[in-house]
């Protein structure tokens, strides 16, 4: 049976008149990783301070393991770890004292397990070079590994993680997706990112919001599916063909749109698009053989998620 760790109903929060939610419902469960997407001021970084505590909503209820975020903040809260935007610390303090401060903070204390968490974090997060210096000598790739360590330590069922590769070179952005990945069986993650492949190396939910309105909620691949209306299959066949068998393949597949293109003197390209569902892989090869072409190649071209967030949020 699936937990509810995280459970937001018609949240809503304004700055004045600026509407910045608008009546937005969330469910996180056990195992999950929500990715939280939207454009520049679209309401994410607002959401996950209310889903945090951080900011108390204009209306609507927050639900932490079913504990009312509002009429019992304190006990709600120890479930949460926490990295919000631009990793803020005490930059004159070392990493690990800065880390041992916020375990003591979290309720682990020196009988052990304290130790073993900053332990941990020397490891899972790569701190071991950097343990003993002051926060503000750090890179900013690893001034945010420490923001990632003070949100793990205390090992929490929920994890709100605002931009979490932000500054991170690419091998840091794989060791902390890897990390991600490890953590989430037991845990219900939500990280918002302006980095969409981010998004699909590591979600198993896609949440779109723009002007403070959820727009999408799905899988990454029942995002395709729903806000793709048109399939595009595309063929490789060794040979070249002249206007005349362009002309009689092109009526020969009887879709929307057929596209032939002679890549070079041996290969040509057949792009075929239609409405979702519509292309007959059978028929396409029957065709296909009666024009004695030899098919090298043949791949269904599934959309970005680049196109489907351009689609959905303009």
């Amino acid at each position: 049976m699936s937990i509810k760790l995280i459970e937001a109903k018609n949240l809503k929060k304004s700055f004045g008149d600026f509407v910045a939610v608008d009546n937005i419902n969330l469910t996180v469960e056990r195992g999950e990783v929500v990715g939280f997407l939207g454009p520049n001021g679209a309401g994410k970084s607002t959401t996950m301070k209310m889903l945090t505590g951080f900011l108390e909503p204009d209306g609507g209820e927050i639900f932490i393991e079913g504990i009312d975020l509002k009429s019992k903040p304190l006990e709600a809260k120890k479930s949460i770890g926490y990295l919000p935007e631009g990793a803020p610390s005490y930059s004159d303090m070392e990493v690990s004292e800065f880390l041992s401060f916020v375990g003591k903070m979290r309720g682990l204390n020196n009988n052990g397990s304290l130790n073993t968490r900053l332990s941990d974090m020397a490891e899972q997060i790569n701190l071991k070079e950097v343990w003993h210096k002051p926060i503000e000598t750090l890179s900013k790739g690893f001034k945010r590994r420490v923001g990632i360590a003070q949100a793990l330590i205390h090992d929490p069922d929920i994890l709100i993680l605002d931009e979490p590769t932000d500054g991170l070179d690419p091998n840091q952005k794989y060791e902390m997706r890897d990390l991600i990945k490890k953590i989430s069986t037991n845990k219900a993650i939500v990280i918002s990112t302006h980095i969409l492949e981010e998004v699909e190396a590591v979600c198993s939910r896609t949440v779109i919001i723009a002007n403070g309105q959820l727009l999408a909620n799905e899988t990454p691949d029942n995002l395709g599916k729903q806000f793709n209306k048109k399939n595009m299959f595309s063929l490789k066949v060794a040979n070249k063909l002249n206007n005349t068998q362009i002309k009689d393949i092109k009526s020969s597949l009887d879709y929307k749109k057929v596209t032939v293109k002679n890549l070079n003197i041996t290969d040509t390209l057949i792009l075929i698009e239609d409405e979702k569902e519509n292309i007959n892989l059978n028929k396409i090869m029957t065709q296909l053989k009666k024009h004695k072409l030899d098919i090298n190649e043949a791949n269904f071209i599934k959309p970005s998620l680049d196109d489907i967030f351009r689609k959905i949020t303009q």
